[in-house]
This record gives structure tokens, C-alpha cells and sequence, in this order.
């Protein structure tokens, strides 16, 4: 069994070499490779690999890795300077695109309760495939990558809530607002949990640790900081890849936040390609072919719909909608 994985492992990693070098030559992101490589790979495909719940997990170790790099590199402090993107662009964003979607399924004769389902979805996005795109082009500590990420920091957080509320619209939820109230409570304690653990704990533990001057000892205390902060936000109901990304957080506080993104960094980029390589295995080549017309137009109305709102929540929390509207009056005026 295990030389079974590890072979199919040698035929994705071989696969996906061939087919990222091939879009590096026509100058394609290799995001697009690894998605291509999923897709001939997998059961929809050529039927390479067989063992796709393993590929899974480790695709999901890779999301967590993508994710604590990203928390190295931003700190609390640069958190907390993007209050306004996470809760005010995130939640403009989050709403106006929750209340169309669910106008559209209504208006395209869904019940009420079906449409603020696919209102859910529409909203949310692909966390690990926005920042990765980021990261690539270095954009993370820019302008819009700030908002970028303050807007699907909020996505993560606003999805248990979102999860909490799908039994309700199904009509076999026993008590919501118990359910709620419980993950408030947990939400609450753990995040005096991380901040103590960002100011006092860490810090003191990375530095009896580094003094041993020994970097597997530093590799795995890094490995139990980030799993034991993503095990703690995953028992709050939230998702390991963003327990990670406050693992990256907590640790980038400390000063050896540099040192850790450095031993982390080679494992983050192929853990991360198995991710992306995972998601590719999942499109059914065959449903896309039949049903491509129908496909593209969902997609691209999707896409245009959410850029729309999205730019417009982080004009909204920039404060730059309020001045353009006043620049118009002003125009119109004269």
C-alpha cells in the first residue's frame, strides 16, 4: 500500500514537472499547471492515482503550511491595522453577495431557503488559491493584498456561522441559537488564548529553544506550534488552515518569525502543489465538455459579480467611495 501512494506520488510530481515547465514556456501561472495535472491524474482523467483521499490530507497539510507562511509574514499589530477590511470591506462584500445571489436563485425559481444556500456559496472564496497568487507576485503586504486578505479572513471566519445556519434552512436544526451561543463562548476563550500565547508563552519558549542551537529541535517546535494553534481554532469550529495562519501570526511576533519562515518554506511549496493538484482531480472533464456553454456563463457571471462587489466593499472601507461620490456631485454640479 504505501509503495503504491509513493508511486503514484512519483507519476503527479513527473506529471505536473512536465506540464508547469510547459506553461512556464507560454508563460501560464503554474497555479493552472497544477490544476491541469489534477485533472489528467485523476479519476475524471487518466485515473492515475487511486489513493485520492491520501493526496487529500496531504493537500491539506499543504493549505496550512501556504497559510502559516502567510501569518509570518504579517504580524497582530499588521492585523489589527486591517480591522476595517476584515469586519467592515469583508462584511460589504460578504452581504451584497449573499442578498444577490440569493435574488438571482429566487428570481430563477428557487424556494426561499435553496437561495440563501447558493448565496452561501457564491459568496465564499478560495483562501489558499487568492494568497498563493499574492504571495507568487509579491503583493501580500501591498494595498489590495492587505484587503484581499482582510476580506477572506472574514470569509473564514463568517463560514461557521454560515454552516450553523444550513440545518436551520433545512428545517432540522434543534437549537441554533444554543449552537451559536456555544461557539461565541469558544471563539472568545481561545482568542485570549492566542494573545496570551502571542505575548508571553511563544516567545519565551522560542527563545529556550533557540539557544540549544540545534534546527530540527527548532523545526519541530515550530511543526507543534502550528498544529496545537490550528487544533485549538479547529475545536471553535473554524478551520485548520486558518488556526495556521494565526500560528503564523503568533509566531511572526516573536523575533524569530524570519528563521521560521525560512525552515518552513520548502515543505510549504510542495505540500502546496499537492493542494492545487487535489482540486484539479475533482473537475469532471466530461460534465465540462457536455455542459460548457452553461458553464462558462455561470463562472464569468460569478466572476463579474464578485469583482464588482468585492472592489466596491474595499472601495467602502477605504473611504474612497465617499469621495468619488462627492467628486461626481461636484462634476454634475458645475
Amino acid at each position: 500500500m504505501h509503495d503504491g501512494i509513493l508511486m503514484e506520488l512519483l507519476v503527479v510530481f513527473s506529471l505536473a514537472v512536465v506540464v508547469v515547465y510547459i506553461c512556464h514556456r507560454f508563460r501560464i501561472a503554474p497555479i493552472l499547471g497544477f490544476l491541469i495535472t489534477g485533472a489528467m491524474a485523476g479519476p475524471h482523467g487518466f485515473s492515475l492515482v487511486s489513493s485520492i483521499k491520501e493526496v487529500e490530507l496531504l493537500a491539506e497539510i499543504g493549505v496550512m503550511l501556504l497559510l502559516f507562511t502567510i501569518g509570518l509574514e504579517l504580524s497582530l499589530e499588521k492585523l489589527v491595522e486591517m480591522k476595517r477590511a476584515v469586519f467592515l470591506g469583508g462584511g460589504v462584500q460578504v452581504g451584497l453577495t449573499v442578498a444577490i445571489g440569493c435574488g438571482i436563485a429566487w428570481i430563477l425559481g428557487y424556494s426561499p431557503n435553496h437561495s440563501i444556500f447558493i448565496g452561501f456559496l457564491v459568496t465564499l472564496s478560495s483562501t489558499a488559491i487568492v494568497l498563493k497568487i499574492l504571495q507568487e507576485q509579491g503583493e501580500v503586504g501591498t494595498a489590495h493584498g492587505g484587503a484581499s486578505v482582510g476580506i477572506l479572513i472574514f470569509q473564514d471566519l463568517i463560514v461557521v456561522p454560515m454552516l450553523l445556519l444550513i440545518p436551520l434552512l433545512a428545517g432540522k436544526a434543534e437549537n441554533p441559537l444554543l449552537e451559536m451561543a456555544i461557539f461565541l463562548l469558544k471563539f472568545a476563550a481561545i482568542g485570549l488564548a492566542l494573545w496570551f500565547g502571542a505575548r508571553r508563552l511563544i516567545p519565551a519558549v522560542l527563545f529556550m529553544i533557540v539557544k540549544k542551537r540545534d534546527p530540527e529541535l527548532f523545526l519541530l517546535s515550530i511543526i507543534v506550534i502550528g498544529l496545537g494553534i490550528a487544533w485549538l481554532t479547529a475545536l471553535a469550529g473554524l478551520s485548520l488552515a486558518l488556526g495556521a495562519f494565526l500560528a503564523g501570526l503568533i509566531i511572526s511576533e516573536s523575533e524569530y518569525g524570519h528563521q521560521a519562515f525560512a525552515t518552513i518554506l520548502p515543505f510549504r511549496d510542495i505540500f502546496t502543489s499537492l493542494f492545487f493538484i487535489s482540486v484539479g482531480m475533482l473537475l469532471d472533464v466530461g460534465f465540462l465538455w457536455i455542459h460548457f456553454p452553461l458553464v462558462m456563463v455561470g463562472t464569468l457571471s460569478v466572476i463579474l459579480l464578485k469583482t464588482l462587489l468585492a472592489g466596491g466593499g474595499c472601495l467602502f472601507f477605504q473611504g474612497r467611495f465617499f469621495c468619488f461620490c462627492c467628486r461626481w456631485y461636484e462634476f454634475g454640479s458645475n
